[in-house]
């Protein structure tokens, strides 16, 4: 079995971190460098720092922000929303970011995605995938921070993304996003069941339990949540306790 990562994610909008349900009703959880600094000391392998209202808004990610995170935090830092351009992607690199997220970008302009994995690497390159299923049960690709639907199969464009060269998938449910509910199994497992790149899984955590059986079910290899740990509800040190206790095997301890 590979090493589970265990993410808390960030998502900001005018400067905070906010969380809601189903991508609506948000509300403030805490200064982003303050909780960036915080899970870095609860053993977190990465975080993932998501600009919300940047495509929408239509404007640059927060580039001092990502800067004031990375001099505080030492583990990997992935940072989307807003990014529509290399130059883009090069700004949030040189910040301090490890790796770039992209969403809207790339379904507006794929060929975005090859031009940063020749610029930087497939490494350097995420491309977040916000799904939501239909009536027939058809996963289909939402963009602008899951605003507008697109007829874009959630499958189909994994399979897209990563011959373009992405690197790592980041998938969220926006069915389970702040549900509590547990992840969407058949929308991760049946992503990373046809992609040879890291999945990161995202939407629905309300518990030590859902992350035990994402790591046991989802086939991802990263389990991303927010509000639990923004809420203390549990740490993220208590998450990978009981991940080894049941035999998975994690990163303890930096």
């Amino acid at each position: 079995m590979e090493i589970v990562r265990i993410i808390p994610c960030l998502d900001v909008s005018k400067g905070r971190v906010v969380k809601g349900v189903n991508f609506e009703g948000l509300r403030d959880a805490g200064d982003p460098v303050e909780l960036a600094k915080y899970y870095d000391l609860q053993g977190a392998d990465e975080i993932v720092f998501l600009d919300i209202s940047a495509s929408h808004e239509g404007r640059q990610t927060m580039v001092d922000l990502v800067s004031k995170c990375a001099d505080e935090v030492f583990i990997p830092l992935t940072v989307g929303g807003g990014v529509n351009s290399v130059d883009g992607a090069r700004a949030l690199l040189r910040a301090g970011a490890d790796k770039v997220s992209l969403n809207t970008a790339a379904i507006s302009n794929p060929e975005l995605i090859s031009e940063m994995m020749t610029e930087f690497g497939s490494q350097c390159v995420v491309v977040a995938i916000d799904a939501k299923q239909d009536q027939d049960g058809n996963y289909f690709v939402y963009t602008h921070g899951g605003r507008n639907k697109t007829n874009l199969d959630a499958f189909s464009w994994a399979e897209e993304v990563v011959s373009r060269g992405a690197g790592e998938l980041l998938v969220t449910s926006m069915d389970r996003d702040g549900t509590k509910e547990g992840f969407d199994l058949p929308l991760t497992r049946g992503i990373a069941e046809r992609i040879n790149v890291p999945v990161i899984a995202s939407g629905g955590v309300g518990s030590i339990e859902d992350f035990l059986v994402g790591a046991l079910e989802s086939k991802a290899t990263g389990l991303l949540a927010a509000s639990v740990f923004h809420y203390g509800e549990f740490s993220v040190g208590e998450v990978k306790q009981a991940l080894l206790a049941s035999g998975v095997h994690t990163r303890v301890g930096r």
